[in-house]
């Protein structure tokens, strides 16, 4: 739902459109529409967004945002994630509020899951 002056969209740089669009649908569930060869937007995961073709990814060390996912098992979505092909980059740990755990996908891009079980 579109909130004046609120997050809307999300957009994601990606080496490879097919690899992660692949990895979303089997870990998350998302959704695409593919918009040519070199977009394709995404649904179902919260907020909207697409990836778009480049050589480049996201990474909270480089300075870049980090989206993080909620979970109601993390040990469970940890193990989709490395099953489709992700890498843990940081395993699991506490933090004030739960414990979550950060994690590449396939082009690089590193996002988090978070549990306040």
């Amino acid at each position: 739902m579109k909130q004046h002056e609120k997050i809307n969209y999300v957009e994601f740089a990606t080496r490879d459109i097919h690899s992660t669009k692949a990895f979303f649908e089997q870990v998350f569930c998302w959704t695409f529409v593919d918009y040519g060869t070199e977009y394709t937007a995404f649904s179902n995961s919260g907020l909207d967004g697409g990836f778009y073709q480049a050589d480049l990814n996201a990474s909270a060390g480089n300075g870049s945002a980090l989206i993080v996912l909620y979970s109601e098992d993390l040990a469970d979505t940890q193990q989709k994630i490395i099953a489709a092909g992700g890498q843990i980059i940081k395993d699991i740990f506490e933090f004030p509020g739960g414990r979550r755990f950060h994690f590449t996908e396939p082009s690089g891009n590193e996002l988090a899951v978070w549990s306040d079980r």
